[in-house]
């Protein structure tokens, strides 16, 4: 398992080779710079049941029809790219040198954080007391990122008279998705027309396109070494050849730099011709890993983060794979938030609501990067118009799951991998993302004051959002409610009534409530919008003058269910029987995906009070106790403390946690109302991915939103920051367990605001400018804080 150091200095180690353990290794020591990505497999070793490589470029999709359990059923992919790892070595004559063919006698990789760098160390036996020592180095560059590296040196022991290492460096274009199991029946075959050549001595390339999407590739390959080399190119496969002395004592040095280009990249004419200039041109090994070093400076300078101990530790691990997977260089292009990373093809790369819990952590860092997320949303604006239109509906209704162009792209099968059957999925109802959508909006523009984005692309969206649930929204005489019918919420466990032919649930309490707190933004934005702009607006989307009171009247008659005094997670769900938790928990080692086990048995979730992930609960993340329970009272419910306690303990009760999200929202909501408790499921949310608590998954890629949650949660949870009314607003939770922690913030125009919080004490520290001075709002006082001051402030519990 994970091996840190015990100085926590900045390194994630693992030591011995374990094979069942290679495919989380390699999930979490991918490393990426935001536009391209590849996983910590071995350059020796080759796709098996072992080992995955992984190179995938941000957005690059493509689209395949297969058959399945006698339909078809088309699936949009994350494309795995060409593998530039290769390079495998061996005794003139031999087996090629592998750690599941030959002896290993030592084996440490160990993911540097601070300079984004993977080194591996391997110590092969060769017989007759001699042995190889491997030691490589790989990264990819940060500054430029179009290009990765990988240095290699060998160094012989006890090797007596000549010995030669054959070398072989590739690039291999017979790759496929084949990265998830149960993907497998599915063709995963998204690359055709792979060509290969050699541009100048020591440069080969390679090029193909995606068979659907036609995106064409480029990618090319500089290879330097002491001792002459031959081209012997192969089908699908760039090959390069050398021949190595093999001296006690002497390292031999080899190194691989590579560049990768695609149709979709911007400033080129042709991939390939951009790849080979760029490979030709580039720096040498030392140089571009000195680039590379102070472009990620640069990267944690912006994030710091000063947390102590393990937990510090595995939060600057998930801030690494954050950054890797969403840099600056996104800001650049046309991508969403893949709920996997870069880091594998679980989900397909899809963009799910993920950026929910993103985007806060960014917004506060990275501005630019959020808002170049949301222009995602936007360019996709128009497509999320035509399918609320498909189903009679005014607005927008953006897609559970997204990827190159903004159709659903949710399967509407999927595989119980217990059971071996494939099932009807319906998790498409989860409208609730354009909720989410709306709130990264608004909270993006509150914490960066970019007005112009909240006036133009912002208003648009939360316009037509709005005007979606307004039109989704119908009265209930019985009730004199509104109601919105036939959804599936955030818990993704119920998906329909029992017994019910048509799917859906009606009244989810968390996509009413979050529908009516977008209604609200929606008028709010357009009251204050510039009159010249209103009316530009208020043309370009045809919006009738009657809308907006409807919009005010929904959004204080929304239906929201209670049963037995707590907050029903939909209408109807205390009707449902009562899960033997302790049975099941005997029975099984893991009920976390209750729902396949009960499926595997013949059973089903939807008739029973279990979930996946309590979204009911999900409120408490989102809002604060005092913006919960005023939007409360403009629904006409009154929710003090007690009823969200007696919710929040029934609902723990019952919910297996079969989303790494899961003990994120209880460690958030927890910190508030059971502070005892909290620290349990904060910590489950930080070893989600590096322990592989979901079993499995993470080999199959990280879960972004979890790692940048647990980020959020020292940046706003545990502090109650908010930007809200041109001010930022702190209510500190003190939790014994994590009592001294700092973090800088980038805040409307002023760059790295210091906060920390000791024991009883939180200092503000705001670097000198000439902007205005930033307003804190505490529960028990309002002060200002001047550039070029620090303020140390004594906090009341």
């Amino acid at each position: 398992m994970t091996a840190l150091t015990s100085e926590y200095d900045g390194t994630w180690e693992y030591e011995g080779y374990r094979p069942a353990e290679e495919r989380l290794r390699e999930s979490l020591c991918t490393v990426g710079n935001g536009y391209l990505a590849t996983r910590g497999v071995l350059p020796e070793c080759t796709a098996d049941d072992v080992h995955y490589p992984g190179t995938y470029a941000a957005g690059c999709y493509n689209r395949l029809t297969s058959e399945v359990a006698g339909r078809q059923v088309e699936n949009e992919d994350l494309v795995n790219l060409p593998n530039w790892l290769p390079l495998r070595f061996r005794l003139t004559g031999q087996e090629w040198l592998t750690p599941d063919a030959a002896t290993v006698l030592d084996h440490r990789q160990t993911l540097h954080l601070e300079p984004g760098l993977l080194e591996r160390r391997t110590r092969y036996a060769l017989g007759e007391g001699r042995a190889l020592s491997v030691r490589q180095l790989r990264l990819v560059h940060m500054a430029d990122p179009h290009l990765a590296a990988l240095r290699t040196e060998f160094t012989a022991e006890n090797v007596t008279g000549e010995l030669e290492l054959e070398v072989e460096a590739a690039l291999d274009g017979a790759v496929t998705n084949a990265g998830v199991p149960r993907y497998r029946d599915l063709d995963g075959r998204h690359l055709t027309h792979v060509h290969t050549g050699t541009a100048t001595p020591g440069t080969v390339w390679l090029r193909c396109r995606t068979r659907t999407s036609d995106i064409r590739i480029g990618m090319a390959a500089r290879l330097t070494a002491q001792e002459p080399f031959t081209d012997a190119h192969e089908p699908a496969r760039a090959v390069q050849h050398l021949t190595l002395p093999l001296i006690t004592g002497r390292t031999a040095t080899v190194d691989k730099i590579i560049a990768l280009y695609t149709s979709r990249d911007p400033a080129i004419s042709d991939p390939l011709q951009a790849a080979v200039d760029r490979a030709g041109a580039a720096p040498g090994f030392d140089g571009l890993l000195g680039s590379h070093r102070t472009a990620w400076d640069q990267l944690w300078r912006r994030a710091e983060l000063d947390v102590p101990g393990e937990a510090g530790a595995i939060l600057r691990l998930h801030l690494f794979h954050v950054l890797q997977t969403l840099s600056p260089h996104t800001a650049e292009l046309d991508v969403g938030v893949p709920a996997r990373g870069l880091h594998g093809e679980a989900y397909r790369g899809h963009v799910f609501w993920d950026e929910l819990f993103v985007l806060p952590y960014l917004n506060l860092h990275f501005p630019e990067v959020s808002r170049a997320l949301l222009h995602y949303r936007h360019r996709r604006l128009d497509r999320a118009c035509a399918a609320a239109r498909a189903i009679g509906r005014r607005g927008a209704l953006y897609p559970w799951q997204s990827g190159s162009d903004g159709r659903e792209e949710t399967q509407r099968l999927h595989l119980n991998p217990r059971s071996g059957r494939w099932l009807p999925d319906h998790t498409h109802l989860q409208h609730h993302v354009g909720s989410a959508i709306a709130y990264n909006v608004w909270q993006y523009c509150e914490a960066s004051g970019d007005a112009e984005f909240l006036h133009t692309k912002g208003a648009e969206m939360l316009l037509q959002i709005a005007r979606f649930w307004a039109d989704s929204a119908t009265w209930d005489e019985s009730l004199g409610r509104h109601r919105i019918r036939g959804v599936v919420g955030p818990d993704e466990y119920h998906e329909a009534y029992p017994s019910s032919e048509r799917p859906g649930l009606d009244d989810n309490a968390y996509t009413n409530i979050t529908a009516a707190w977008v209604l609200t933004r929606a008028r709010e934005v357009l009251r204050a919008l510039p009159e010249p702009r209103r009316r530009d607006l208020v043309e370009r989307i045809a919006l009738d003058d009657a809308e907006p009171a409807h919009w005010e009247d929904v959004s204080r008659t929304l239906h929201v269910p209670f049963h037995e005094g707590v907050i029903s997670q939909f209408e109807g769900y205390g009707d449902l029987a009562e899960l033997a938790w302790d049975a099941y928990r005997e029975r099984y080692d893991d009920i976390r995906r209750l729902d396949r086990i009960l499926e595997a048995e013949g059973d089903s979730v939807n008739r029973y009070k279990a979930s996946k992930q309590a979204d009911a609960l999900m409120l408490g993340y989102l809002f604060s106790p005092a913006e919960l329970q005023a939007l409360f009272r403009r629904l006409g419910h009154r929710l003090d403390e007690e009823t969200w306690r007696r919710t929040v303990d029934y609902y723990l009760a019952r919910t297996s946690h079969g989303s790494t999200l899961s003990g994120l929202v209880h460690g958030w909501v927890l910190a508030r109302c059971r502070r005892a408790d909290a620290w349990k499921f904060c910590q489950e949310a930080l070893r989600g991915d590096i322990a592989d608590l979901q079993g499995g998954t993470t080999g199959e890629g990280i879960h972004l939103g979890a790692m940048a949650g647990t980020l959020d949660l020292v940046q706003r949870g545990l502090p109650g920051l908010e930007t809200r009314a041109g001010a930022l607003w702190l209510d500190p939770v003190p939790l014994p367990e994590l009592s001294s922690y700092g973090f800088s913030v980038r805040y409307q125009g002023h760059w790295g605001i210091r906060l920390r919080l000791t024991s009883g004490q939180l200092e503000i520290s705001v670097p000198p400018s000439d902007l205005p001075p930033i307003d804190v709002e505490l529960p028990d006082r309002a002060i200002g804080v001047q550039p070029g001051e620090t303020c140390r402030l004594v906090l009341t519990e």
